[in-house]
């Protein structure tokens, strides 16, 4: 079963946001990791139906180079952010994993990703997983038909 890290901070809400929508989209049909920078996020995130989740720096450190897919707001690769929840070793350890990275362009922090346009995050959300994750989608109904 492929699998998906989530990974939020402060309260959770994007990452939650982010959970519903993948599980609308993927059913049980993929593995859900919730990694927050604190247990609040993480709880939020498994609230979302995430199938786990774990909390802090070693938790992400470690989980990161273990998952096909890392989904997060561009924060997750700067070290520092989210009001230094985010530490270097973090930031370092998904900017490294050889996962995909899907990296929505929100930030607390004064960067601003030249290019993109101003979207509400639903639509954001949407995108990633329709446009994003599609191919992703469909690799995993073939896998699963094949044993039937």
């Amino acid at each position: 079963m492929k699998r998906i890290c989530v990974i939020d901070g402060q309260g959770g809400g994007i990452g939650s946001a982010v959970i519903k929508k993948l599980r609308d989209f993927f059913g049980e049909n993929v593995a859900i990791i919730a990694l927050g920078t604190n247990a609040i996020a993480t709880a939020q995130m498994l609230k979302a139906k995430a199938n786990r989740g774990a909390s802090g720096e070693n938790a992400i450190v470690q989980t990161v180079g273990k998952v096909d897919v890392i989904i997060g707001t561009i924060a997750v690769i700067m070290a520092h952010s989210m009001m230094g929840e985010v530490t270097p070793k973090m930031a370092e350890a998904v900017a490294n994993s050889p996962a995909k990275k899907l990296l929505i362009p929100l930030s607390q922090e004064n960067i601003e990703v030249v290019g993109i346009s101003s979207v509400p995050l639903p639509h954001l959300i949407e995108n990633l997983i329709e446009e994003n994750l599609k191919d992703f989608y469909h690799d995993q109904t073939k896998g699963q038909n094949e044993h039937v």
